[in-house]
């Protein structure tokens, strides 16, 4: 009967010293971002970064709103791009890997300012490696990585956003 018991223990004992153990490391899953700000208004909503940027917004209780009036913060997306280049060659001159490139850039104000803040940059850099005779694979792959560079570039966009906080307009 002790026997049956005996990995029951050892296993609750188990959990508890890596539940301990995880606590005292100081590891947390990642929490909201700490805005400043309830309402945003965001310029130039074609790019394709924008529908991430909307949601992780929501996501954090920020609400996106369509009249700049309403604001406390307004960001202008300015412009985003891909860029693919060669890294390296194979025999024969074919390609084997790639470099891959998202950039975006925009600025930031709060409702109460008359200037834009500076034009901020946020860049992501992929190498993949490439085969021709695994084409569709590796525009899948090709894809994925872009999205994974947006989704970085959406975390990045938060935290500089997180550290523009908005002027109180003075009442007098």
């Amino acid at each position: 009967m002790q026997i049956n018991r005996m990995p029951n223990t050892v296993r609750q004992l188990t959990i508890l010293m890596l539940t301990t153990l995880i606590v005292a490391c100081g590891f947390h899953l990642r929490g909201l971002a700490d805005l400043s700000f309830n309402k945003i208004y965001i310029n130039n909503q074609s790019l394709t970064i924008s529908r991430d940027l909307n949601s992780s917004l929501k996501s954090n209780g920020v609400k996106v709103v369509k009249e700049i009036e309403e604001a406390e913060i307004q960001v202008d997306m300015m412009n985003e791009g891909v860029e693919k280049r060669i890294l390296s060659l194979g025999g024969g001159g074919t390609v084997r890997e790639f470099e891959l490139f998202y950039r975006v850039s925009f600025r930031v104000k709060s409702a109460s300012e008359e200037l834009w803040g500076p034009p901020q940059l946020v860049e992501s850099r992929r190498d993949f490696s490439y085969l021709d005779s695994e084409l569709l694979a590796k525009q899948a792959e090709e894809a994925q990585l872009y999205d994974d560079m947006r989704r970085d570039a959406v975390r990045e966009i938060l935290r500089r956003i997180s550290a523009h906080k908005p002027k109180q307009s003075d009442t007098k």
